[in-house]
């Protein structure tokens, strides 16, 4: 269960008692949002799909999974946006990429596989699932997919990745030689969904937020 936190409304100041909800990750462990006791509440005027979920790793399995982000209703009749304390930083120094040039598939997912593993996600491999483009990839609470032809992303190729990741209670992350249409990005920006361009120097480059913070901060 996990720990009840003071929270005070801003409207009414009535100060309450909340804890999370916890959910059941897919190996079957309750997993509850972390709250951060040093945030302050918002009061939430409308509902913004992308800051409707937060993203939680399971302590018992590493999974990372989307859940609700905690609210409180108050009977003021204000909803309350809680804060989640972010997710520790992992320890030790990354190791550094270094690229190698892509002249067919084969290089295209040896070098998503190499950035990942470089970024701390464990156990990468070739995963036998089928996606509507390009070549699998899974490692302990990820999916990836990779994407080696010459057509830009599709809308739905992100939101089949999506889906597969749900399915999962993992994260995910997409790899593209061509780029992405101009809907699969602001999909993925929707759901969340980090896009990576691969140039033929075999680099990873982020082309949307997601992609630029999971870049940044590395597997949870």
């Amino acid at each position: 269960m996990s720990e009840s936190v003071p929270v005070r409304c801003p409207a009414c100041r009535r100060e309450h008692l909340y804890a999370s909800p916890s959910y059941p990750c897919a190996c079957g462990a309750p997993v509850a949002p972390p709250l951060d006791p040093r945030g302050t509440p918002r009061a939430l005027a409308h509902r913004v799909w992308e800051e409707q979920w937060v993203t939680v790793r399971c302590a018992a399995c590493g999974r990372r999974g989307q859940w609700p982000a905690p609210e409180l209703g108050c009977p003021c009749g204000t909803v309350l946006r809680l804060p989640v304390a972010a997710a520790p930083a992992a320890g030790g120094a990354r190791p550094v990429f270094r690229p190698a040039p892509i002249r067919n598939a084969v290089d295209a997912v040896t070098a998503a596989a190499r950035y990942l593993s470089g970024l701390g996600y464990r156990d990468i491999r070739r995963d036998e699932r089928r996606l509507p483009a390009g070549i699998a990839l899974a490692g302990r609470g990820l999916v990836a997919q990779v994407d080696p032809t010459a057509r830009p992303a599709r809308v739905r190729d992100v939101e089949c990745l999506w889906l597969t990741a749900m399915a999962d209670s993992s994260s995910c992350a997409y790899f593209s030689l061509a780029g992405y249409a101009e809907d699969a990005r602001g999909r993925a920006d929707v759901l969340l969904v980090p896009l990576f361009v691969l140039d033929l120097l075999g680099t990873p480059r982020p082309v949307n937020g997601p992609a630029d913070r999971l870049d940044a901060s590395g597997a949870p």
